[in-house]
């Protein structure tokens, strides 16, 4: 019988700057930026989309045009339906970058409460 004697050249140093940075830091990083830039833009269309209705209301006001309230609410399910479905498409994107994908999608959810 033989001890196989550990051999520290294919070890991988979990705590290396090179392992941590490859691994954790960088995936986090693009999660990072991805879910800050996803918010950023989700507040902007909501900006658009409030604005928008603002004007449809004021343009009902004038009788210009009718607005049904079910046509607004099966518009605003159809938007809430397409940011889940999105968000869901970055995170499922996000955790394929690295072999657990934990890390680009804490970085995604760290940036979407950053911004």
């Amino acid at each position: 019988m033989t001890d196989k004697a550990f051999d520290p050249s294919v070890a991988t140093d979990f705590f290396s700057s090179t392992f941590l940075l490859g691994n954790v830091g960088a995936p986090f990083v693009i999660g990072l930026a991805v879910g800050y830039f996803a918010k950023k833009m989700l507040r902007v269309a909501l900006i658009v989309a409030g604005a928008f209705i603002v004007v449809l209301f004021v343009s009902e006001y004038y009788g210009i045009v009718e607005i049904s309230d079910t046509g607004l609410q099966h518009a605003a399910t159809a938007a809430t339906d397409a940011a889940k479905t999105s968000g869901s498409f970055l995170v499922d994107r996000l955790s394929s970058i690295t072999s657990k994908g934990v890390s680009a999608s804490a970085g995604f959810f760290a940036g979407f409460k950053l911004g």
